[in-house]
């Protein structure tokens, strides 16, 4: 079972029960990986209605999202990174959405000018969505304080200082992600050439919608709709439910926190099973800086590695999945090569100077 973790105890004023909760959560990250977290600051905590109006999105003309399209998928547009991907015929995963960054909450957001990553997102006219952008711009920025006091929570679960984390994550590049997972019709499931597309779940025969992969970065913090469908594989193999909780957050965690932590925090695969109904998740990927350096730190056991820059590492493997692949000509790497533990598997997927060296124990 997936563990559920009230965390109200690390919100500022709330630190009574601290020490308790911050070892459940490394629990739960060394062992399943996954676990929803409830005791959310109340503006945090996505209501029906907030989460009505951020998948408003999805209302919008056929003509209006098409220049939210990716260039991948609409040549005459500019964005690379950023924005809209239509749901593909033929593939096993099998949904469309819009991938948001920083700029929707941070007007100040600059980036590298010359790096895809840091580009700005395509957003709908606020005539046509009024008050979306400002709904998504909150819903970015509590989510960011959220992840937050959970890094921090893991770095004194792991006894390093709490701050450890904080300083590569200014000026980050995180994800806020909407997608709709839609009903598949016959036609659909039978164009569709993969071993993977049907499983046997709980004496069902079910199709999936989200392939098995591990996520790339540090940490994900998903709101459900109600749908069930969301699984986590135990060590055992067997694939566990995640189920979808009001006013709750399902976490996981991703290559690099387990990298950077040898592997005492675990980045598990997970999957979406579709169902007669259709699905939407708003997943928000907490990422640091594309110059952040990610070095080893002093923690027992950890094996050491070359250090390497996230962005070329979040490149590398984001590049693999399918809204994004044939993309990885487009941004030659920034530093040293990335692991190659970190770029083989094909479904989650290197020092500049003045770049932001993250460390386990202090940064320089």
């Amino acid at each position: 079972m997936v563990p559920c973790i009230d965390i109200s105890a690390l919100l500022p004023d709330q630190q009574s029960h601290r020490a308790a909760v911050d070892a459940a959560i490394l629990a739960a990250a060394s062992d399943s990986g996954f676990m929803v977290i409830t005791g959310l600051p109340a503006e945090a905590a996505l209501t029906p209605s907030a989460r009505k109006d951020l998948l408003r999105i999805f209302t919008l003309p056929d003509a209006e999202i098409r220049k939210l399209w990716r260039q991948k998928f609409a040549a005459e547009n500019p964005n690379i990174y950023r924005g809209w991907f239509p749901r593909q015929e033929g593939h096993a995963t099998y949904k469309e959405g819009i991938d948001i960054g920083p700029d929707i909450a941070h007007e100040d957001f600059r980036g590298e000018a010359d790096d895809p990553l840091c580009e700005r997102t395509p957003l709908p006219p606020e005539a046509l969505l009024p008050e979306w952008r400002a709904t998504a711009a909150t819903y970015y920025r509590n989510l960011e304080q959220v992840a937050r006091q959970v890094m921090r929570s893991i770095a004194r679960g792991l006894a390093v200082d709490e701050h450890t984390f904080d300083a590569g994550f200014q000026g980050g590049i995180s994800t806020l992600r909407l997608i709709r997972y839609p009903m598949r019709d016959a036609a659909s499931l039978e164009a569709v050439i993969s071993d993977d597309l049907w499983v046997e779940h709980a004496g069902e025969r079910r199709h999936v919608v989200g392939r098995p992969h591990r996520d790339t970065g540090f940490m994900t913090l998903l709101a459900q709709d109600g749908v069930s469908g969301l699984q986590a594989r135990h060590r055992s193999g067997d694939w566990m439910d995640v189920p979808p909780r009001e006013g709750a957050l399902a976490v996981n965690f991703g290559q690099v926190l387990e990298r950077w932590t040898g592997g005492a925090i675990k980045a598990t695969e997970h999957r979406v099973l579709g169902s007669d109904r259709e699905r939407f998740s708003i997943p928000f990927f907490y990422e640091p800086r594309v110059d952040a350096e990610i070095a080893p730190l002093p923690l027992d056991g950890a094996e050491p590695f070359e250090p390497f820059l996230f962005g070329d590492h979040l490149w590398a493997t984001t590049t693999q999945f399918v809204e994004f692949h044939g993309l990885t000509h487009l941004r030659p790497p920034r530093g040293p090569v990335i692991p190659k533990e970190l770029t083989i598997d094909p479904f989650s997927v290197p020092t500049n100077s003045g770049c932001h060296r993250m460390y386990f124990g202090h940064s320089a």
